[in-house]
C-alpha cells in the first residue's frame, strides 16, 4: 500500500479545527446573498486571491469579515455540515471542533443560535456517517477577561453540549496568563481546557498554558522546541500538540514545509498530531496536510500510523473508544 492510499485508508481524529475557518468562499457567497449581507469581494476568485497572508493577524482580518455573514441557525448548520462532509471524504471519524461564540454574539447573534446550528449538523453526521464530534468553545484572547467571563456565563446553560474551553485569536501580546481566572472558573464548572500557544508566541506561553490554565492539550506548540526543558516536559507528560502544518506554512511560521519540525518532534517522542486549523483559508483539509507532510518530510508508513494513533490518544474520547480506533489502525497497517 503506498503512503497516499494509507493516509486515505486510516481512520483519523481531528483535534484542531475552527468551524469558522472551514467557510469556503462558495458557501460564504451563497449565505451572504441569502442574508442580504454585503462582503468586500466581487467574486469567489477575488476572495481566494486575498488569501495571501503574511502573519496571523492578516488572516484574522479576513476570517472575521467572512464570519459577518453568519446570522441564523441554518447558516451554522450548513457551515458545519460542509466541514463534516470533508471529514467523511478524508476518513476523519472523530472531530473536536472549535467555535468562537464571541465572534457572533458581539454582532447580536444569540449563543443558542450558534450552538444549535453546529450541533444539528454534528448529530446528523453521526447518524448518517458515524462521525462523532465534541465541541470546544474558544475565548478570543484579543478581547478582555471580562468578555471571556461573560461568554463562560452564557455557555453554562449549554454545559452538557460543550466538552471544553480553549483560547485562540491574536497570540502575540495576549499571554495565557491574561485568562488564568477565567480558565479556573471553567474548570470549576466541569470544562476541560486547551489553549493555543507557541505558534507565533514564545515558549513561555506554553509554560503558562500548562501551569496556569492547566490544559489537557497545547494547540500548535511548535515553538516548544526552542526550550529543551519544555520539550523534555512535553515528552515526559505525553502532552499532546495539535500541529497544523499547512497553516504554519501559510502564516509564515515556517518558510517551507521541509523545514517544519513535526517529524523531528515525533521522532523524539512528543505526542504530535496533524490537523487542518482553518482549511478553507490555508489550502488543505486533513488528508491534504498529511500528503504535504509526506512529500516535504518523507514520512514513513510507521510515522503516518503513529500520527493517526496519536490523534485518538490525544482526543477526549473514552479510553475504550481510543483503544478500539488504535486497534483498527494497527490492523489496517
Amino acid at each position: 500500500m503506498n503512503r497516499q492510499t494509507l493516509i486515505q485508508t486510516l481512520p483519523k481524529a481531528e483535534l484542531h479545527v475552527h468551524i469558522e475557518g472551514t467557510f469556503e468562499p462558495e458557501l460564504m457567497f451563497a449565505i451572504a446573498r441569502r442574508n442580504g449581507v454585503g462582503i468586500p469581494y466581487a467574486s469567489v476568485e477575488e476572495v481566494k486571491a486575498a488569501y495571501d497572508f503574511h502573519n496571523l493577524q492578516s488572516f484574522l482580518d479576513i476570517y472575521y469579515a467572512g464570519a459577518e455573514v453568519l446570522l441564523h441557525e441554518q447558516d451554522f448548520y450548513e457551515l458545519t455540515l460542509a466541514y463534516l462532509q470533508r471529514c467523511r471524504d478524508d476518513n476523519v471519524v472523530h472531530t473536536e471542533i472549535f467555535f468562537d461564540p464571541q465572534t457572533h454574539t458581539e454582532r447580536g447573534v444569540p449563543f443558542a443560535t450558534v450552538l444549535g446550528g453546529i450541533r444539528r449538523a454534528c448529530l446528523e453526521a453521526e447518524q448518517q456517517w458515524g462521525i462523532t464530534s465534541l465541541l470546544i468553545m474558544c475565548f478570543l484572547r484579543h478581547l478582555s477577561e471580562d468578555a471571556a467571563f461573560a461568554t463562560l456565563e452564557a455557555a453554562l446553560p449549554h454545559r452538557e453540549h460543550i466538552i471544553g474551553v480553549g483560547l485562540d485569536s491574536s497570540e502575540v501580546g495576549h499571554p495565557p496568563a491574561k485568562f488564568e481566572r477565567v480558565f479556573a472558573a471553567a474548570r470549576e464548572a466541569g470544562f476541560l481546557t486547551v489553549a493555543h500557544a507557541g505558534e507565533e508566541g514564545p515558549p513561555e506561553y506554553i509554560w503558562q498554558a500548562l501551569d496556569l490554565l492547566k490544559v489537557s492539550r497545547i494547540d500548535h506548540g511548535v515553538r516548544a522546541e526552542e526550550d529543551e526543558t519544555l520539550t523534555a516536559r512535553l515528552i515526559a507528560e505525553q502532552m499532546p500538540l495539535t500541529v497544523c502544518p499547512l497553516s504554519n506554512l501559510k502564516l509564515k511560521v515556517v518558510d517551507n514545509l521541509a523545514a517544519h519540525n513535526l517529524r523531528r518532534l515525533l521522532q523524539r517522542g512528543v505526542c504530535v498530531t496533524v490537523n487542518s486549523d482553518d482549511p478553507a483559508y490555508f489550502g488543505g483539509y486533513m488528508n491534504q496536510n498529511f500528503n504535504a507532510l509526506v512529500q516535504a518530510l518523507d514520512l514513513s508508513t510507521a510515522e503516518i500510523k503513529q500520527l493517526c494513533e496519536n490523534s485518538f490518544q490525544a482526543s477526549f474520547l473514552s479510553e475504550t473508544a481510543k483503544a478500539a480506533w488504535c486497534r483498527n489502525i494497527r490492523q489496517a497497517v
